[in-house]
């Protein structure tokens, strides 16, 4: 696995769920100061730092916001999968001796934007850019999953209750963590008969809307020594970039995970198998399925037998996916791509109180994955993290 130079040492969300009384600068500012406390480093030793989805000048506002003057900025906005490759920017340039200490900060009023009737941005991108030429066709932002998820039914006979099953495990995870915004148990019926949205997706299929912000902080490895937290080491990470518009998108049932994946595996010098949790972006049950088989968790096409038989639990699973209950079930506030670090940490410092994975003997988990979507599956992040 060769010898990495860059560690997370610091973790932390702020409020999250529903938050009605707080700005997304707010919920930036508390979950930064909560990754630094939590790190035990001095504010001052931040010179790098990475923001996306709060305006065009995103981390030049947050940053000075935050009181932070970095020397090393990111402001990569793919959607969802911003945030881990965020972190693979940020590693690459602690690597290179550009920046010792990176803060990665994100937060979103989603939930409350709606309920006061705020319009913050327009997910249909139809306007411009190739999607202009479907969106009058209604072809919404949920809709190109769902008929991504129907041509894999199609295309391998992948069922809506193997589906369904990503959103009660999910859900199952989430009993087990007291910040999670919905923990009631479900069952597979329950999903089949909640309102449909867009076919075969009922509402419960679809991540929730919630409120949150969330932050990392990435530190060389002269700094880990000063650190109140156990390092966990950044091992590899993959990008990439697909389609815009579903008529360029040349198979349905392959997301760019297929190629993050191949590449953070590689360069972390481990294998799907050596995995002991993953979290995955889940703002549909479809994309944890397509996205764990693409990470090469199982053959393409083997999705829908791989995800039953309480596989994805914290509880029994042979391999726990999205323990704090995932987009699905415990928060998702618009780009949730850097919560996925923030359980990865936890679960591997051994922190996640309530819904602790441990493997066969009883050790905390020495591997891990995050691999964040964007978009309608337009691009992909995939981060390793170890203990070693």
């Amino acid at each position: 696995m060769g010898h990495p130079e860059t560690a997370i040492v610091g973790v932390a969300l702020s409020s999250c769920g529903r938050v009605d009384d707080a700005t997304p600068y707010a919920l930036h500012a508390q979950a930064a100061r909560r990754a630094l406390a939590d790190s035990g480093l001095d504010r001052s030793l931040v010179d790098g730092f990475a923001s996306a989805g709060t305006g065009l000048l995103a981390p030049v506002e947050v940053a000075d916001h935050l009181g932070l003057r970095p020397t090393w900025v990111d402001s990569t906005s793919v959607g969802g999968a911003t945030w881990e490759v965020m972190a693979a920017h940020a590693a690459d340039a602690i690597a290179a001796g550009h920046a010792r200490a990176v803060l990665l900060v994100y937060g979103s009023t989603a939930r409350a934007d709606v309920r006061a009737g705020r319009r913050t941005g327009d997910l249909s991108f139809g306007t411009r850019g190739p999607a202009q030429f479907e969106t009058p066709y209604g072809i919404t932002l949920i809709a190109k999953y769902a008929m991504a998820a129907r041509r894999h039914m199609i295309e391998y006979g992948t069922t809506i209750e193997q589906l369904a099953e990503v959103a009660v495990q999910a859900r199952a995870n989430a009993a087990l963590n007291p910040e999670a915004l919905h923990r009631t148990p479900l069952t597979v019926d329950d999903v089949l008969s909640a309102p449909a949205v867009a076919d075969p997706f009922t509402k419960l299929h679809c991540c929730l809307r919630s409120d949150g912000g969330a932050a990392v902080l990435l530190a060389s490895r002269a700094y880990v020594r000063d650190c109140r937290t156990r390092p966990v080491w950044i091992l590899g990470t993959g990008e990439h970039v697909s389609h815009s518009a579903l008529g360029s998108w040349p198979d349905f049932t392959v997301s760019p995970a297929a190629v993050s994946g191949r590449l953070a595996f590689q360069r972390a010098g481990v294998r799907p198998a050596d995995i002991d949790l993953a979290e995955i972006y889940d703002a549909f049950t479809y994309m944890t399925l397509v996205t764990l088989e693409d990470l090469g968790f199982c053959a393409k096409g083997e999705g829908g037998d791989f995800v039953g038989g309480g596989r994805l639990r914290v509880e029994g699973g042979a391999l726990p996916v999205n323990t704090d209950g995932g987009g699905l079930s415990a928060q998702h506030p618009g780009m949730r791509g850097l919560f996925l670090l923030v359980e990865a940490v936890r679960q591997l410092r051994g922190e996640a109180r309530g819904r602790q994975v441990r493997r066969a003997d009883g050790s905390l988990p020495e591997l891990a994955v995050a691999s964040g979507t964007g978009g309608w599956f337009c691009s992909s992040g995939t981060v390793v993290l170890g203990r070693g």
